[in-house]
Order: C-alpha cells, then sequence, then structure tokens
C-alpha cells in the first residue's frame, strides 16, 4: 500500500501541473464562470480540490506521526466550507498549488506499512467522531483528487481547451 499511495501522491502533482498549465490559457472570466458544475466554475472546482486537501491533511496533522511533516499547512488558509474559495487570483492560486503538491509528496516520502495502519481521529462535517488506519483516508483523499480532476477536464474540454492525456499509465509511461 504504501508504493500505491507513493505513487498517487505523484500522480496529483504530475496531473496538477498539466491541468493548471491548462486551465492558465483561459482569461480569468472564463475560469470564474458558473458552468453549471456542482462547484460552479473551473476555479470553483479547483478550489474545492484544494479545500479538501487541507481540510484532510489538517486531520492527518493531528497524527503525532505526521505533523512534523506536514507543519508547512500553516502557510494555507483554513477553509471553513467545502465550496470555499481560497484563491481567485489564479497566478497566486497556481504558485501554492504547487507548493502544496510538494508538501504532500514529501508528506508521502514518510509513508510506511506502521505508519499506514496507525489510526487517525477525526469529526466529519456532521460532527460525528471517526477513527480509522490512516491508510484508509489517504486512499479516498487521491480518490477525491482524481475524482474532481475528471470533472474539471469536463469543464476545460466545454471551454474549447484540451486537457491532454489524463491516465496515470500516461505518468508511468513518460517516467519509464
Amino acid at each position: 500500500m504504501t508504493e500505491y499511495l507513493q505513487r498517487m501522491a505523484s500522480y496529483n502533482q504530475w496531473m496538477n501541473e498539466r491541468l493548471f498549465a491548462k486551465a492558465g490559457e483561459l482569461p480569468a472570466a472564463e475560469l470564474a464562470k458558473d458552468r453549471g458544475a456542482f462547484f460552479g466554475s473551473i476555479l470553483g472546482t479547483l478550489n474545492h480540490i484544494m479545500v479538501g486537501d487541507l481540510f484532510w491533511l489538517r486531520r492527518f496533522a493531528s497524527n503525532k506521526a505526521c505533523r512534523e511533516t506536514l507543519a508547512g499547512l500553516s502557510e494555507f488558509p483554513t477553509p471553513t466550507t467545502l465550496s470555499d474559495i481560497l484563491f481567485d487570483d489564479f497566478a497566486e492560486f497556481t504558485a501554492k498549488r504547487k507548493q502544496l503538491d510538494a508538501l504532500i509528496r514529501t508528506f508521502s516520502d514518510t509513508f510506511s506499512e506502521e505508519l499506514l495502519a496507525e489510526n487517525i481521529r477525526y469529526r466529519n462535517f456532521a460532527g460525528e467522531k471517526h477513527h480509522r488506519p490512516l491508510e484508509a483516508p489517504l486512499q479516498h483523499f487521491f480518490n477525491h483528487q482524481t475524482h474532481h480532476r475528471g470533472q474539471v477536464t469536463t469543464l476545460l474540454s466545454q471551454a474549447g481547451i484540451d486537457p491532454g492525456p489524463t491516465d496515470l499509465m500516461v505518468m508511468l509511461m513518460e517516467e519509464s
């Protein structure tokens, strides 16, 4: 599981670099245009991905073994809702996304089977308490990113931008 999750951290970074480059081809008004998606716009959906990342990373940081590696989270805003727009300036957003992806990669370098088996405790948005091995929420964390990036590729296509290949296998072929 360790290698899989580290690969997903690499894929997250690889895909975000490409997606943000493609989104950057659009003017600000097109990025912010409500396209009827769950989070409205391309910008809204990209912000939601970061919001989800920040919520989960802060939950992971509650685990003593993860806290030091995730100390860099203090450089990011603290969202309060899943639809917060943390960044509306796309250049600033792109820089912060790169910074967050680097933090996620560094965090993934600390993964071990022992760490992934440790329970983390957290509350969901309904206030319900949960605890489960770190491995399960990490799988959700990376799946959530992939799910919403798929939505962004659709929105980009509708805006006339070809997002290019998005498959994990493309990244793996580029690496070899």
